[in-house]
């Protein structure tokens, strides 16, 4: 899998043979000002939530690449009448697409879409197929739902966590939902974006590899192969 890091809470998973783009916010994120979001390209839009750092590029692109977005069944009927075609989820459920399985787990947030519409609850992904499987938490306090998560899906090769704290889980926090879910191989998101979120990035690596967990914090458009 080659896992590519726009800022925030977006990533581009090559998966299946196919293209997953999570969360795109991209043209809004100044830090992320050396990422052309035209030139990416997706098969899947994921969205986690409806607030608006979570969604921004998601029409633009979707349209450019006739994409389907995947989502709750809110978000997903918000953009039918703008011409976006999409899959709707809700929590719990789970969905055999053509590059795996998704599964739409608890996130612990709050969703509002831009122009003030109910955004249906937040939540996360679990993603597998034969060989492979990975958890996007999204935006989400630490739950004791992670519990679960290693009881009802294959063993995750990684997971991708917020730690910003603040809005999300802190640093304290992730390293315990790494635990929940019994994975040692975390790439952190959701942080520095804006100042109320900056975090000690040493910090965050010395909480993870004291408890004998690998922390990736990679670079704005870096490409990380799991």
């Amino acid at each position: 899998m080659n896992i590519t890091y726009y800022g925030h809470n977006s990533f581009l998973v090559e998966f299946g043979g196919k293209k997953l783009l999570f969360d795109p916010f991209i043209s809004g994120n100044g830090m992320a000002s050396n990422i052309d979001v035209n030139s990416i390209e997706a098969d899947y839009i994921l969205l986690s939530h409806g607030h608006q750092d979570h969604i921004l590029d998601a029409e633009s692109i979707a349209k450019r690449c006739d994409a389907t977005i995947i989502s709750n069944f809110e978000i997903v009927s918000w953009y039918e009448p703008k011409g976006v075609k999409g899959h709707p989820m809700n929590h719990g459920g789970k969905y055999t697409f053509d590059f795996g399985t998704v599964k739409y787990v608890n996130a612990i947030h709050s969703s509002v879409l831009p122009d003030g519409t109910y955004g249906g609850n937040p939540g996360g992904f679990v993603i597998w197929n034969d060989e492979n499987c990975f958890y996007m938490a999204c935006d989400t306090a630490l739950t004791y739902d992670m519990k679960l998560i290693p009881l009802m899906c294959p063993k995750l090769d990684f997971a991708v966590l917020p730690l910003g704290d603040n809005f999300t889980m802190g640093i304290e926090e992730a390293v315990m939902a790494s635990s929940f879910i019994e994975c040692k191989n975390i790439i952190g998101c959701h942080y520095d974006t804006f100042p109320i979120i900056e975090m000690d990035q040493n910090k965050a690596k010395t909480a993870f590899e004291s408890k004998g967990i690998h922390i990736h914090l990679p670079k704005i458009g870096e490409t990380i192969n799991m």
